[in-house]
């Protein structure tokens, strides 16, 4: 069975703001949250996926989502999010997005 394509919304509240993924017959929401650290940098601060929709791809697809937002915003990302801090372990191709404060 192909899953389908994985919708992602982003809400950018300006200094702070969100990644979130419904999926079609799916109760619930996964979320990445995030917020400003300074000119030029946000935090990854929180990363939920409910438990149906764990194993859907829908967390690493927000954060390679955040990945491509921040480099063509010409951003850095702190990874303060566990899961977010994985991401970045597994994709050394991201190291030039890490910030580190």
């Amino acid at each position: 069975m192909v899953q389908p394509t994985i919708q992602i919304a982003h809400e950018d509240y300006g200094s702070s703001g969100r990644y979130v993924v419904t999926l079609p017959g799916v109760e619930g929401e996964a979320e990445l949250t995030w917020h400003s650290g300074g000119p030029g940098i946000i935090v990854a601060d929180h990363t939920y996926a409910p438990d149906a929709m764990r194993g859907s791809g829908a967390a690493a697809a927000m954060v390679q989502r955040l990945v491509a937002d921040a480099r063509s915003r010409g951003v850095l990302i702190v990874p303060a999010c566990s899961y977010v801090r994985a991401q970045f372990q597994r994709h050394p191709d991201w190291s030039d997005l890490r910030a580190d404060t």
